[in-house]
């Protein structure tokens, strides 16, 4: 179930991709522990890491769509093996994941324009070894894009210049080229326009965080355009910025999963060899319930963003559910990677401030994912919209079969217009959780009976629904609902241990509950709601057997399994 480096062979994938993922592997493994936290104490650009990049053309052959891969056969743009190189850069440095994620968001405008030249100059710059920057925020306004203020002036005959500032722009230092969001100041429409840090009127200003990546501040001042640099412009810039982010901010799930994991297996090692009070730190029932509960919570984390790969995979104009499962991987997998790292945390204790042990970072950079790319409350607003036909307005879908295809996604720079969320259709929910019966799904099963009737008879009223923070909670309900329907898809697929199945729902009763509470206990929350809240409070099944069984063959099993190379 976790990655583990050292005895991943990486069938699962085809020889050139099973290739490259253990060259990778053996790029961290090769470098070691105490190289890897010196540069990361040291603020120090890797270098290496992009020398390793262009030498064994990986963005090359991970990020170029098949038709503009010239004579490479194994380039192509497929989610199923760039989850796995997500996890491994998650897993070993999440400053290293953030160059290939802000490539990707750089790329997504380019590939998604009509704009043939450059997207054949794209193609030519990652077998160079190019990186890739996405200049969508500002300083004032963040990733507002009603409120941009980067100007394009026309000046006739097909040329431009563009002035105003960026800001929080990863590899705005050395991208190839920058795709850079902004409006035109005669007409007030959106475009999207490529960059490079190389040419004179590019002012790189300042890396805004103090970190061994670089996530730029940088002005355009004048900077020459013609009509070969634009990407997108009018409603069709609109539609790329968001739809870049539908593919790009999906990568956040899977650096939570690697930087979670990781962690797991160095807390699990520590306490393991640690004796007090004459017994060892694994033998306290705490620690046990921790140690139970990260990896539930881990092991839900990386089997509900696989099915939610499927999905995005298998989209299309007809079938969008993608939209709703993709911002999840962006910010409830994050989320819970939070509450796994917390759990080791109270686990591996002062250990983990140390600077020679891996968790110093995870403990830091975890907090990040969730506030990368939109606030938990941004996508949960977005979440929302999708709440009332997913819960009462079924349609019927084939089933999306597992999507471990060597295949290229070509429906994700051709995602459409970004409107209209609110008449997108889901499949019943009940199918799924209808398909399985264990003790703990009963217990969910109830919860969900007793929130539908929530909203059915005390819905938040329209003052209510202005309280982002009441429906905030109301969101995280519905999101555990829906995360739990595709764990339980996963499961239909694979037959993974029923122990496991059980033991998330576990914690899923009590998250329910949990936020159950926290509606029941809102300040503006009605009597009506607050009753209804109660019938939504449970308890999961205690089986002590299952949770000892889960205990030793899950994840004590795992003392020792993997250690970092010093």
């Amino acid at each position: 179930m976790l990655l583990n480096p050292k005895t991943e062979t990486f069938a699962h994938l085809d020889p050139a991709s099973r290739e490259l993922m253990q060259k990778t592997v053996a790029f961290f493994e090769a470098k070691g522990k105490a190289r890897l936290k010196e540069a990361h104490h040291e603020r120090r650009w890797y270098e290496d890491f992009i020398g390793f990049l262009k030498e064994n053309q990986v963005f090359a052959k991970l990020l170029t769509p098949s038709s503009y891969a010239g004579e490479d056969s194994d380039a192509r743009w497929d989610s199923f093996r760039n989850c796995d190189f997500n996890e491994i850069l998650g897993f070993y440095n999440l400053s290293h994941w953030y160059a290939w994620q802000v490539t990707i968001l750089g790329l997504g405008p380019i590939w998604m324009s009509k704009n043939e030249a450059i997207k054949q100059k794209t193609a030519n710059l990652l077998r160079e070894g190019g990186i890739f920057a996405f200049g969508l925020s500002e300083r004032s306004h963040g990733a507002d894009l009603y409120s941009s203020e980067m100007s394009l002036t026309p000046l006739g005959k097909g040329k431009y210049v563009a002035d105003g500032g960026k800001y929080y722009i990863g590899n705005g230092n050395q991208a190839a080229l920058v795709s850079t969001f902004g409006k035109d100041s005669e007409t007030d429409e959106y475009v999207f326009f490529a960059v490079s840090p190389e040419h004179e009127n590019y002012d790189l200003i300042q890396n805004v965080v103090d970190w061994e990546g670089y996530v730029a501040e940088y002005a355009l001042n004048s900077y020459p355009l013609t009509d070969a640099d634009i990407l997108e412009y009018g409603r069709e810039a609109w539609d790329a910025a968001l739809n870049t982010v539908n593919v790009g901010k999906f990568n956040l799930g899977w650096g939570a999963i690697g930087i979670c994991t990781h962690a797991f297996y160095e807390a699990l090692n520590h306490a393991s060899h640690r004796n007090l009070y004459g017994r060892f730190v694994t033998d306290f029932p705490h620690i046990k319930q921790l140690f139970v509960d990260s990896y539930a919570r881990l092991a839900a984390m990386k089997l509900f963003s696989q099915r939610a790969t499927d999905y995005m995979r298998s989209a299309s104009a007809g079938d969008r559910r993608y939209l709703l499962y993709n911002p999840m991987v962006k910010m409830k997998v994050p989320t819970e990677g939070e509450a796994v790292i917390n759990m080791l945390w109270d686990v591996i204790a002062a250990r983990g401030f140390e600077k020679d042990v891996y968790f110093e970072m995870a403990a830091k950079d975890i907090r990040s994912l969730p506030k990368l790319e939109g606030t938990v409350h941004v996508n949960m607003a977005l979440i929302i919209k999708f709440m009332a036909n997913y819960f009462f307005n079924p349609a019927e879908f084939p089933e999306i079969p597992k999507r471990d295809d060597a295949a290229n996604d070509d429906f994700l720079f051709n995602q459409g217009p970004t409107k209209g969320l609110g008449k997108i259709r889901f499949h019943d929910y009940h199918i799924a959780y209808n398909s399985v019966d264990t003790p703990n799904i009963t217990i969910f099963k109830k919860q969900i009976q007793a929130f539908t009737e929530f909203l059915l008879q005390a819905a938040p009223s329209k003052e209510q629904a202005k309280n982002i923070d009441f429906l905030l909670t109301i969101g995280e309900i519905f999101t555990l609902v829906a995360y739990g329907q595709l764990i339980i898809e996963k499961y239909n697929m694979e037959g993974f241990d029923s122990d496991l199945l059980e033991q998330i729902f576990d914690f899923m009763v009590r998250d329910f509950s949990r936020h159950a509470l926290e509606v029941f206990s809102k300040r503006d929350s009605s009597e009506k709601q607050q009753e209804m809240c109660l019938k939504m409070l449970r308890k999961p099944v205690v089986d002590e057997a299952r949770f000892e069984r889960f205990l030793a063959n899950h994840v004590y099993a795992l003392k020792d399994a993997y250690e970092m190379t010093p």
